[in-house]
């Protein structure tokens, strides 16, 4: 039996054994593939993450179908804010300051230089899922599994996907999140004298499930529309933040980008070991806020109802820039403006955001900040939820099971609450890199499907038509259930009457 001194020992030699195995993994397996297979997404697309920027804006407010059960399916704006809700959690907040933490300031411009490269990877990722969703009660579901198995012929591949999502997003980033929640309550209750400690934790967790079964239970649609309608609210609260810390601190502004881009090639750093952590976790970080290439957005992304592929894989392309160029870069100057003189310190310091925040406006504004952690984090809690679920559908579709996992959700939500946060980054790592793997591996092949979708896509938009894809369109395509003819005519003629 482990004694209560033994345990924090234990914890931290495995935190630091994982640590390890993830930072060769990351520094030599999949940075290396997320760059050269992103490159090879962007120019064989034509560049089409900076060349139809506008595109994106315009399609994402396109009109759903009705769904079997006579309701509207899910919108490709409600697909977004799904996707979202997993995207803007805490790798927006906590990670970037983790990032920044551990490989200090350069990491930032790694971010943005990643956001810009892995667009691609974001768009041919969704745009599949899109081509290979399949139809259920309430519209459309499906995802890389989908994607792997219907594309590809890869069963195995894709219940392997699947495996390694459900214990990714459901269970160690879930953990992550609630984590987060249980930590900024605890911050605010030290700073107005109330106490906290293990019993505050287990109420913070408790409440926390409470909320979600709440919405979980309402299903998919109840996730869109909470997820709708937190997201921009607090969104805009974070940037007006981050606006108002800047300009207090106008004259330090130039100097934090002379810092980050010293920062990120080296010019302050000692040696190539240095710059590689640099990149290493500017990259890592990245990958964790925005998710591209990941194969976590796909899951969303094929539930909205949309006239052609291309339009969603473009508004998921969209959330890539708003997760990592606003609000990564909106964290990453709240911590390094209301850091004032004080050194990183190398560690990981959850609560970095909320006391740079508290440093810049005011012991009040710690509070605000828990406010905006505990709605972003729940929001993320959601999308988790939706994501584990899609694929949790792809391998049975048993009302039990779906129960069961329910339930385990909501165990790792609460237990996320009272764990060691270094722990659980760490598996976090673990686990996100091993799924960007095999997600990477599996759409490289069949980039040039989508390539061929936004070769469709162009040309109707060139002839004046808003583009409307049927299957008949690309001769040779298998294993696509949905995009018939039929249905897509009866689609057109339902958005034009919306």
């Amino acid at each position: 039996m482990i004694s209560a001194d033994a345990a924090p020992n234990l914890s931290a030699s495995l935190t630091e054994a994982i640590g390890g195995v993830n930072d060769v993994f990351w520094a030599w397996i999949l940075i290396p593939l997320l760059v050269v297979v992103s490159l090879y997404f962007t120019f064989g697309s034509g560049l089409v993450q900076l060349r139809m920027l506008p595109e994106m804006f315009k399609v994402v407010g396109g009109q759903p179908e009705i769904a079997p059960d006579g309701k509207k399916a899910v919108s490709s704006l409600q697909a977004f804010m799904i996707s979202a809700a997993a995207r803007v959690g805490t790798g927006n907040i906590v990670g970037v300051a983790v990032a920044i933490s551990l490989g200090g300031p350069g990491a930032v411009f790694w971010m943005w230089a990643m956001a810009l490269i892995v667009g691609g990877a974001s768009f041919v990722e969704s745009t599949l899922a899109q081509l290979y969703k399949v139809r259920n009660r309430t519209g459309y579901h499906g995802g890389p599994a989908y994607y792997m198995e219907r594309g590809l012929g890869q069963r195995w591949l894709g219940v392997l996907f699947a495996i390694i999502l459900i214990l990714t997003f459901p269970m160690v980033f879930n953990a992550a999140q609630s984590n987060t929640i249980a930590g900024a309550v605890t911050n605010s209750s030290d700073a107005l004298g109330t106490g906290s400690g293990l019993w505050l934790s287990a109420a913070v967790g408790v409440a926390v499930v409470v909320a979600t079964a709440l919405v979980i239970f309402g299903g998919v649609r109840r996730i869109a529309h909470t997820a709708q309608a937190l997201i921009p609210a607090f969104a805009a609260i974070y940037v007006i933040i981050g606006l108002a810390i800047m300009a207090m601190n106008y004259q330090a502004v130039p100097g934090v980008f002379v810092m980050i881009f010293e920062h990120a090639f080296g010019l302050r750093e000692f040696g190539a070991a240095a710059l590689g952590t640099v990149i290493v976790q500017g990259v890592r970080r990245g990958m964790f806020s925005n998710e591209a290439g990941l194969g976590s957005a796909p899951n969303a992304a094929a539930s909205a109802s949309v006239t052609h592929p291309v339009k969603q894989g473009l508004v998921q392309t969209l959330g890539v820039y708003f997760d990592t160029l606003v609000l990564c870069t909106v964290t990453a100057f709240i911590v390094l403006l209301g850091r004032g003189d004080e050194p990183l310190d190398g560690g990981l310091e959850g609560d970095l955001a909320q006391h740079a925040v508290m440093a810049s406006l005011g012991p009040w504004a710690l509070h605000l900040m828990t406010l905006i952690l505990i709605l972003v984090a729940f929001t993320s809690v959601l999308g988790n939820y939706y994501y584990g679920e899609s694929n949790i559908e792809y391998l049975t579709r048993n009302e039990g099971v779906m129960l069961g996992y329910k339930v385990v959700f909501l165990a790792a939500t609460m237990l996320g609450s009272l764990g060691s946060i270094d722990l659980v980054w760490t598996l976090a790592d673990t686990t996100m890199g091993l799924m960007a793997l095999v997600n990477l591996l599996a759409i490289t092949p069949l980039a040039m499907i989508a390539f061929r979708l936004l070769k469709d896509y162009n040309e109707q938009r060139r002839e004046g038509r808003d583009p409307v894809f049927t299957r008949d369109r690309l001769p040779g395509l298998k294993g696509v259930e949905c995009w018939d003819p039929a249905t897509e005519d009866a689609h057109v003629s339902e958005e034009s009457r919306a």
